[in-house]
């Protein structure tokens, strides 16, 4: 299964950019591709969220089971059901240099090998793009110092 990470530094917390991450609801205000999140379903540490995002002007939309870990400031995602057949992975919030390293990773599968096979490189570009501009969002949100 092909598999994407991406991480970047963020001049805040791991508290603070952990409980952003976790507030998904709002992500569409920062993040240019998701256009809605909502939590359908949330009990103890664990949330079901619905998502709707745009790759290329096509709506991707899908339905994923959220589980976080407050004492290690990690978040675990998992599809339940979407247009993807799998897509899972974690974010991981680490403190470094009097901030913190955002660690992103996603594997990731569409299902039909003869379209991984034609456009799998191009699958894979989209995927580290939007991972990319999700921590980017994150990063002007807490950097620029507006409140959640």
């Amino acid at each position: 299964m092909p598999y994407v990470e991406a991480s970047i530094f963020i001049q805040g917390t791991p508290e603070e950019t952990y409980l952003l991450a976790k507030d998904m609801e709002k992500f569409p205000d920062y993040m240019q591709d998701v256009e809605k999140v909502s939590v359908i379903q949330k009990e103890g540490n664990r949330t079901v969220t619905e998502w709707v995002t745009q790759v290329e002007g096509t709506p991707i939309i899908w339905t994923e089971e959220d589980l976080f870990d407050d004492n290690a400031l990690k978040i675990t995602y998992r599809l339940i059901e979407g247009d993807l057949d799998k897509f899972e992975g974690e974010w991981v919030f680490e403190a470094k240099d009097g901030g913190t390293q955002v660690r992103l990773g996603v594997e990731y599968d569409f299902g039909i090998p003869s379209l991984t096979e034609l456009i799998g490189p191009t699958i894979e570009i989209k995927v580290r793009e939007n991972s990319e501009m999700m921590l980017r969002g994150m990063k002007e949100r807490i950097e620029g110092g507006h409140k959640n």
